[in-house]
């Protein structure tokens, strides 16, 4: 198993993972940082912080060698104009 880290990016806010989680391969930690990123956009939607605007989320995962991949995600709330 290797550990993998996972370092948030909110816009252009870092939150940098110093724990990581022990996951038996690379395609469970992309499922673990898409998981992630959902969750971040459902606080989102059900947060107070869900104003209209374009909001781009990532997840870079690393390794102890470094960067593996990074998971994108953009979220957007276009309200009418009634």
């Amino acid at each position: 198993m290797s550990r993998y880290y996972f370092d948030l990016l909110d816009d252009h806010i870092l939150a940098v993972d110093e724990e990581g989680l022990e996951l038996p391969s690379l395609q469970a930690a992309q499922a673990e940082a898409a998981k992630s990123l959902a969750d971040m956009a459902r606080d989102i939607v059900h947060g107070s912080s869900a104003v209209a605007g374009k909001r781009d989320m990532a997840i870079e995962v690393r390794d102890a060698a470094g960067p593996v991949m990074q998971v994108k995600f953009t979220f957007e709330i276009e309200r009418s104009k009634h």
